[in-house]
């Protein structure tokens, strides 16, 4: 059984999808569980992790209603002012308001000018608060930001983080000895874990596995398969390609850089990380 370990649903409707403009033909619409329930079942998901997609405290209660409306979703990663004075309390309120259902907050820090943005000595308090409310701490940066999340990781060596995306290497671009060398030292210097995810919306739609492969290879050798977690990043992914071909790429690649370790990286790892109770919609 497989458990998707980062995915979106948003409603246009709501208003605080700041990010998300008409330019973005192909994402600038509704996306709901009931657009990816069919697919979900023809590749085995029995549960997702739905992640934040907008900077407001509103939009997690709404993943959280979404949630208790619909089985699949086993947990929710949402969002909160990390700089706000009462961050502490934020963090307590939003425990209380899921009932179980939030696992994690995410910041989107790859939106953020200040690179060291997440050195800020204001934002203690609000890490702190995730280590002692048992909640992990998801980062969504570019590469540029990987020696200031280094730095943060040290300051909280109990904090449960994990990568989002891969760091989100400029594949594209060719853009991979500095990459590769920040995630070697990360991994060995902090217990972050990595998604393997977002990687074909960094290649480019003429993605191949084999343009992605090397990077890949680089996760597995500096994180190990015990580290390592699969997600669609569904609907971002559908600029790029679709559920099934993402999901077939990322199988074959697995399937031969992390023998005998796939229902670790597609179901246990994400399992563990998020605390998540193994059940199925099927």
């Amino acid at each position: 059984m497989i458990v998707d370990s980062h995915l979106h649903f948003w409603q246009l409707s709501r208003g605080d999808y700041l990010w998300l403009t008409p330019e973005f033909s192909t994402l600038y619409r509704d996306f709901g569980p009931n657009d990816i329930d069919a697919t979900l079942r023809t590749c085995g998901v029995e549960s997702v992790v739905v992640v934040q997609a907008a900077a407001t405290e509103a939009e997690t209660h709404y993943l959280f209603d979404l949630a208790r409306q619909h089985p699949l979703i086993a947990g929710v990663v949402g969002w909160t002012d990390f700089e706000a004075e009462d961050a502490p309390q934020r963090v307590a309120s939003l425990c209380r308001a899921a009932q179980g259902l939030l696992k994690g907050l995410r910041p989107m820090v790859q939106d953020i000018p200040d690179q060291r943005w997440l050195l800020r000595p204001e934002l203690d308090r609000t890490f702190d608060a995730l280590v002692a409310n048992d909640l992990s701490f998801d980062a969504l940066v570019a590469p540029v930001h990987l020696p200031a999340l280094a730095e943060r990781l040290g300051r909280h060596p109990r904090l449960s983080a994990v990568l989002d995306h891969a760091g989100k290497p400029d594949i594209a671009g060719g853009g991979f000895e500095d990459w590769a060398q920040q995630i070697a030292r990360l991994a060995s210097q902090t217990d972050l874990l990595c998604k393997l995810s977002g990687l074909l919306s960094e290649a480019g739609r003429s993605a191949s596995a084999a343009s992605i492969e090397p990077y890949v290879a680089h996760l597995f050798a500096s994180f190990g398969p015990a580290r390592i977690m699969w997600g669609s990043d569904w609907p971002v992914l559908t600029a790029t390609a679709d559920y099934l071909h993402w999901f077939d790429m990322a199988k074959a690649l697995v399937e031969r850089l992390a023998a005998g370790h796939q229902e670790d990286v597609f179901a246990n790892n994400a399992r563990r990380f998020y605390r998540l109770e193994r059940k199925s919609h099927l």
